[in-house]
């Protein structure tokens, strides 16, 4: 790991942390939160990361939008092709966001020396992400969706749907 990312992660106290984030992008971190801190990651005004929850921005971009809310003990990675979160977003409790997936394709190789593939994952606005909710890489999910609690994602949810389920499928649309 090089210094400086050893550094921002280990040593800087995480209140410090919050305040540059409140001063900097006018959001709320909470202390308890484990943000990376690197220029991969855009918090936009009036938003709020919760307690427990780690936001990894090291490896691609991070967008969240303005007045976005994300609950407690979340896990967002973004990977190469990065995350991108719209305004007004309410992501529940215990939801992951992973931008990135291993490849698996040669078997005289083990998985995790084959590398890892990014889509990216892109979530509209005023979408909302129900509780234990998993994101995985490729989603597109668009405006004004409801993804149920404990639904899977992994491919394209269409605006105003409710989706649910696993695998997940639209349940009807808001009108």
């Amino acid at each position: 790991m090089k210094a400086g990312r050893l550094i921002r992660r280990f040593l800087l106290p995480r209140t410090l942390l919050s305040g540059y984030y409140l001063l900097r992008f006018g959001c709320r971190i909470s202390p308890r939160a484990e943000v990376e801190f690197n220029a991969n990651l855009r918090v936009g005004k009036g938003s709020e990361i919760g307690s427990f929850t780690k936001i990894k921005a090291g490896d691609g971009p991070l967008a969240i939008g303005r007045n976005s809310f994300i609950g407690t003990g979340c896990f967002v990675s973004a990977g190469e092709r990065g995350v991108e979160i719209g305004d007004d977003c309410l992501i529940s409790p215990q939801v992951s966001i992973i931008s990135n997936s291993y490849r698996f394709t040669r078997l005289d190789v083990p998985i995790r020396e084959q590398g890892s593939t990014s889509k990216g994952v892109r979530i509209g606005l005023g979408v909302w992400i129900g509780t234990g909710a998993r994101i995985l890489d490729g989603a597109v999910i668009g405006d004004g969706a409801i993804i149920t609690a404990g639904t899977i994602v992994s491919g394209r949810v269409p605006p105003l749907a409710v989706f649910g389920g696993n695998p997940g499928t639209v349940i009807f649309v808001r009108r």
